[in-house]
Protein backbone atom coordinates (compact mmCIF):
# COMPACT_ATOMS: atom_id res chain seq x y z
CA UNK A 1 0.00 0.00 0.00
CA UNK A 2 1.16 3.76 -0.66
CA UNK A 3 2.56 5.67 2.29
CA UNK A 4 0.10 8.30 2.77
CA UNK A 5 2.60 10.96 4.00
CA UNK A 6 4.46 10.47 1.20
CA UNK A 7 1.80 10.41 -1.18
CA UNK A 8 0.62 14.05 0.51
CA UNK A 9 4.39 15.29 0.31
CA UNK A 10 4.54 15.05 -3.64
CA UNK A 11 0.88 16.47 -4.35
CA UNK A 12 2.04 19.30 -2.32
CA UNK A 13 4.89 19.50 -4.28
CA UNK A 14 3.24 19.45 -7.43
CA UNK A 15 0.84 21.85 -6.50
CA UNK A 16 3.57 24.14 -5.32
CA UNK A 17 5.49 24.08 -8.84
CA UNK A 18 2.49 24.54 -10.94
CA UNK A 19 2.27 27.91 -8.99
CA UNK A 20 5.51 28.98 -10.38
CA UNK A 21 4.71 27.97 -13.48
CA UNK A 22 1.64 30.11 -13.64
CA UNK A 23 3.51 32.67 -12.56
CA UNK A 24 6.18 32.21 -15.26
CA UNK A 25 3.28 31.67 -17.97
CA UNK A 26 2.30 35.54 -16.55
CA UNK A 27 5.76 37.12 -16.56
CA UNK A 28 6.58 36.00 -20.28
CA UNK A 29 2.56 37.07 -21.56
CA UNK A 30 3.84 40.51 -20.44
CA UNK A 31 7.32 40.21 -21.66
CA UNK A 32 6.18 38.61 -24.99
CA UNK A 33 3.44 41.54 -25.74
CA UNK A 34 6.57 44.01 -25.43
CA UNK A 35 9.07 41.80 -27.51
CA UNK A 36 6.49 41.99 -30.13
CA UNK A 37 5.62 45.50 -30.17
CA UNK A 38 9.59 46.40 -30.44
CA UNK A 39 9.86 43.37 -33.14
CA UNK A 40 7.40 45.93 -35.09
CA UNK A 41 10.13 48.56 -35.13
CA UNK A 42 13.28 46.66 -35.50
CA UNK A 43 11.89 44.47 -38.85
CA UNK A 44 11.97 47.52 -41.41
CA UNK A 45 15.78 47.92 -39.92
CA UNK A 46 16.74 43.95 -40.53
CA UNK A 47 15.14 44.06 -44.14
CA UNK A 48 16.93 47.26 -45.43
CA UNK A 49 19.88 45.09 -44.55
CA UNK A 50 19.16 42.43 -45.61
CA UNK A 51 18.00 44.28 -48.96
CA UNK A 52 21.43 45.25 -49.66
CA UNK A 53 23.09 42.33 -50.51
CA UNK A 54 20.58 40.35 -52.54
CA UNK A 55 20.37 43.77 -54.77
CA UNK A 56 24.07 43.68 -54.82
CA UNK A 57 24.00 40.41 -55.34
CA UNK A 58 27.12 39.90 -53.18
CA UNK A 59 28.75 36.27 -52.76
CA UNK A 60 31.74 34.74 -52.35
CA UNK A 61 33.39 32.77 -55.81
CA UNK A 62 36.27 31.01 -53.41
CA UNK A 63 36.73 27.33 -53.65
CA UNK A 64 36.60 26.92 -49.84
CA UNK A 65 35.98 29.59 -47.99
CA UNK A 66 36.35 30.48 -44.60
CA UNK A 67 32.87 30.25 -42.90
CA UNK A 68 31.20 31.71 -39.75
CA UNK A 69 28.17 30.85 -38.22
CA UNK A 70 26.67 33.06 -35.34
CA UNK A 71 24.07 31.30 -33.03
CA UNK A 72 21.51 33.90 -31.75
CA UNK A 73 20.43 32.12 -28.43
CA UNK A 74 20.24 33.52 -24.70
CA UNK A 75 21.06 32.61 -21.54
CA UNK A 76 17.41 31.57 -20.17
CA UNK A 77 15.65 28.19 -20.18
CA UNK A 78 12.47 26.48 -19.86
CA UNK A 79 11.26 27.70 -23.15
CA UNK A 80 10.85 24.38 -25.06
CA UNK A 81 13.28 23.60 -27.88
CA UNK A 82 13.90 27.72 -29.03
CA UNK A 83 17.84 27.02 -28.45
CA UNK A 84 17.97 23.70 -29.11
CA UNK A 85 16.47 23.92 -32.92
CA UNK A 86 19.27 26.07 -33.79
CA UNK A 87 22.11 24.19 -32.34
CA UNK A 88 20.86 21.40 -34.35
CA UNK A 89 20.46 23.41 -37.60
CA UNK A 90 24.34 24.24 -37.37
CA UNK A 91 25.14 20.54 -36.00
CA UNK A 92 23.26 19.82 -39.48
CA UNK A 93 25.00 22.00 -41.77
CA UNK A 94 28.19 20.99 -40.18
CA UNK A 95 27.84 17.16 -40.40
CA UNK A 96 26.70 17.40 -44.02
CA UNK A 97 30.09 19.26 -44.81
CA UNK A 98 31.93 16.59 -42.86
CA UNK A 99 30.16 13.79 -45.10
CA UNK A 100 30.87 15.62 -48.28
CA UNK A 101 34.75 16.03 -47.29
CA UNK A 102 35.18 19.07 -46.81
CA UNK A 103 37.47 20.07 -44.17
CA UNK A 104 36.17 22.09 -40.86
CA UNK A 105 39.21 23.67 -39.80
CA UNK A 106 38.10 26.63 -41.60
CA UNK A 107 34.72 26.62 -40.23
CA UNK A 108 34.16 28.68 -37.02
CA UNK A 109 31.12 29.33 -34.79
CA UNK A 110 30.56 32.16 -32.53
CA UNK A 111 27.42 31.58 -29.61
CA UNK A 112 25.66 34.57 -28.50
CA UNK A 113 23.97 33.22 -25.29
CA UNK A 114 24.72 30.74 -23.20
CA UNK A 115 22.55 28.37 -24.12
CA UNK A 116 24.13 26.93 -26.62
CA UNK A 117 27.71 26.67 -25.04
CA UNK A 118 27.55 23.51 -23.94
CA UNK A 119 26.18 22.28 -27.00
CA UNK A 120 29.23 23.17 -29.34
CA UNK A 121 31.77 22.41 -26.75
CA UNK A 122 30.54 18.91 -26.94
CA UNK A 123 30.25 18.39 -30.52
CA UNK A 124 32.28 21.48 -32.04
CA UNK A 125 34.96 22.56 -29.33
CA UNK A 126 37.79 22.92 -32.02
CA UNK A 127 35.25 25.24 -34.26
CA UNK A 128 33.96 27.32 -30.96
CA UNK A 129 35.95 30.92 -31.18
CA UNK A 130 33.75 32.86 -28.73
CA UNK A 131 30.82 32.86 -26.68
CA UNK A 132 28.67 35.86 -25.40
CA UNK A 133 26.85 35.91 -22.44
CA UNK A 134 24.28 37.80 -20.27
CA UNK A 135 22.18 37.76 -23.34
CA UNK A 136 18.13 37.72 -22.60
CA UNK A 137 18.23 38.77 -19.29
CA UNK A 138 17.24 42.09 -20.62
CA UNK A 139 15.23 43.01 -23.78
CA UNK A 140 18.02 43.76 -26.58
CA UNK A 141 19.36 47.04 -27.32
CA UNK A 142 21.32 48.49 -30.56
CA UNK A 143 24.03 49.00 -28.23
CA UNK A 144 24.53 45.16 -27.38
CA UNK A 145 23.62 44.49 -30.94
CA UNK A 146 26.83 46.67 -31.55
CA UNK A 147 28.80 45.12 -29.19
CA UNK A 148 28.21 41.93 -30.46
CA UNK A 149 28.96 42.84 -34.09
CA UNK A 150 32.08 44.37 -32.89
CA UNK A 151 33.22 41.45 -31.33
CA UNK A 152 32.09 39.35 -34.81
CA UNK A 153 34.38 41.30 -36.82
CA UNK A 154 37.40 41.55 -34.34
CA UNK A 155 36.93 37.31 -33.41
CA UNK A 156 39.81 36.57 -34.95
CA UNK A 157 38.67 34.42 -37.41
CA UNK A 158 38.98 36.40 -41.12
CA UNK A 159 35.81 34.94 -42.90
CA UNK A 160 34.56 35.19 -45.73
CA UNK A 161 30.67 34.13 -45.67
CA UNK A 162 28.85 33.84 -42.57
CA UNK A 163 25.64 33.02 -41.41
CA UNK A 164 23.29 34.12 -38.46
CA UNK A 165 20.90 31.33 -37.20
CA UNK A 166 18.41 33.03 -35.44
CA UNK A 167 14.30 31.75 -34.90
CA UNK A 168 11.96 34.39 -36.83
CA UNK A 169 9.01 34.71 -34.85
CA UNK A 170 5.51 33.64 -36.64
CA UNK A 171 2.51 33.48 -34.36
CA UNK A 172 2.71 32.66 -30.40
CA UNK A 173 2.50 28.55 -30.74
CA UNK A 174 5.26 28.56 -34.04
CA UNK A 175 8.48 30.15 -35.01
CA UNK A 176 11.34 29.34 -38.39
CA UNK A 177 14.97 28.51 -37.64
CA UNK A 178 16.24 30.73 -40.13
CA UNK A 179 19.46 32.00 -41.78
CA UNK A 180 20.84 35.28 -43.00
CA UNK A 181 23.98 35.36 -44.74
CA UNK A 182 26.39 37.42 -43.96
CA UNK A 183 29.95 38.55 -45.99
CA UNK A 184 33.37 40.40 -45.39
CA UNK A 185 34.36 43.76 -46.33
CA UNK A 186 36.78 42.26 -49.05
CA UNK A 187 34.05 40.22 -50.57
CA UNK A 188 31.43 42.98 -50.62
CA UNK A 189 34.47 45.52 -52.20
CA UNK A 190 34.90 43.15 -55.00
CA UNK A 191 31.04 42.33 -55.93
CA UNK A 192 30.54 42.77 -59.20
CA UNK A 193 27.76 45.15 -58.62
CA UNK A 194 29.94 47.30 -56.37
CA UNK A 195 32.94 48.01 -58.12
CA UNK A 196 30.96 49.68 -60.55
CA UNK A 197 30.96 52.87 -57.59
CA UNK A 198 33.91 54.74 -58.39
CA UNK A 199 33.73 56.86 -55.55
CA UNK A 200 33.47 54.20 -52.55
CA UNK A 201 36.76 53.66 -50.89
CA UNK A 202 37.59 51.75 -48.35
CA UNK A 203 36.47 53.70 -45.26
CA UNK A 204 32.97 53.20 -46.69
CA UNK A 205 32.32 50.02 -46.90
CA UNK A 206 33.40 49.56 -43.72
CA UNK A 207 31.30 52.00 -42.11
CA UNK A 208 28.19 50.59 -43.47
CA UNK A 209 29.12 47.04 -42.84
CA UNK A 210 29.65 47.65 -39.22
CA UNK A 211 26.61 49.47 -39.08
CA UNK A 212 24.82 46.72 -41.60
CA UNK A 213 25.92 44.03 -39.53
CA UNK A 214 24.79 45.73 -36.03
CA UNK A 215 21.56 46.01 -37.71
CA UNK A 216 21.49 42.53 -38.32
CA UNK A 217 22.38 41.01 -34.99
CA UNK A 218 19.44 43.75 -33.64
CA UNK A 219 17.27 42.40 -35.60
CA UNK A 220 18.08 38.48 -34.86
CA UNK A 221 17.69 39.31 -31.07
CA UNK A 222 14.59 41.21 -31.66
CA UNK A 223 12.86 38.01 -33.77
CA UNK A 224 14.83 35.48 -31.36
CA UNK A 225 13.90 37.49 -27.93
CA UNK A 226 10.26 37.30 -29.35
CA UNK A 227 10.08 33.39 -30.24
CA UNK A 228 11.52 32.72 -26.86
CA UNK A 229 8.58 34.50 -24.89
CA UNK A 230 6.05 33.22 -26.84
CA UNK A 231 7.74 29.72 -26.43
CA UNK A 232 8.04 30.07 -22.88
CA UNK A 233 5.22 31.12 -22.36
CA UNK A 234 3.29 28.07 -24.08
CA UNK A 235 5.65 25.79 -22.43
CA UNK A 236 5.03 27.22 -18.79
CA UNK A 237 1.13 27.14 -19.91
CA UNK A 238 1.94 22.86 -20.69
CA UNK A 239 3.61 22.54 -17.73
CA UNK A 240 0.52 23.98 -15.69
CA UNK A 241 -2.25 21.80 -17.47
CA UNK A 242 0.68 18.70 -17.10
CA UNK A 243 0.62 19.47 -13.17
CA UNK A 244 -3.08 19.93 -12.97
CA UNK A 245 -3.42 16.91 -14.27
CA UNK A 246 -0.96 14.92 -11.53
CA UNK A 247 -2.74 16.71 -9.14
CA UNK A 248 -6.04 15.17 -10.15
CA UNK A 249 -4.46 11.56 -9.91
CA UNK A 250 -2.57 12.45 -6.93
CA UNK A 251 -5.69 13.52 -5.38
CA UNK A 252 -7.43 10.60 -5.88
CA UNK A 253 -4.66 8.03 -4.77
CA UNK A 254 -4.24 10.03 -1.77
CA UNK A 255 -8.06 9.73 -1.17
CA UNK A 256 -8.15 6.08 -1.82
CA UNK A 257 -5.10 5.89 0.59
CA UNK A 258 -6.53 7.10 3.11
CA UNK A 259 -9.64 5.54 3.03
CA UNK A 260 -7.80 1.98 2.44
CA UNK A 261 -5.86 3.18 6.01
CA UNK A 262 -9.25 4.26 7.71
CA UNK A 263 -10.91 1.30 6.59
CA UNK A 264 -7.94 -1.32 7.91
CA UNK A 265 -8.46 0.92 11.29
CA UNK A 266 -11.75 -0.19 11.41
CA UNK A 267 -11.89 -3.51 10.75
CA UNK A 268 -8.93 -3.97 13.58
CA UNK A 269 -11.33 -2.01 16.14
CA UNK A 270 -14.38 -4.26 15.18
CA UNK A 271 -11.95 -7.71 15.28
CA UNK A 272 -10.95 -6.57 18.92
CA UNK A 273 -14.17 -5.66 20.00
CA UNK A 274 -15.33 -9.12 18.44
CA UNK A 275 -12.50 -11.01 20.63
CA UNK A 276 -13.96 -9.64 23.67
Amino acid sequence: MPNLKLIGMRLKSVTNIQKITQSMKMVSAAKFARAERDLRSARPLGAAAQSFYEQAEVGSDKEAPKELYVAICSDRGLAGAVHSSINKKIRAELHEKMAAGDDLSTVKVICVGDKSRAFFQRFFGANLVMVGSEIGRLPPQFGDAAKIANAILTCGHEFDTGKLVYNKYKTVVSYDTTVIPIFSQETVSNAEKVTVYDSLDADVVQSYMEFSLASLVYYCLKEGATSEQSSRMTAMDNSSKNASEMIDKLRITFNRTRQAVITGELIEIISGAAAL
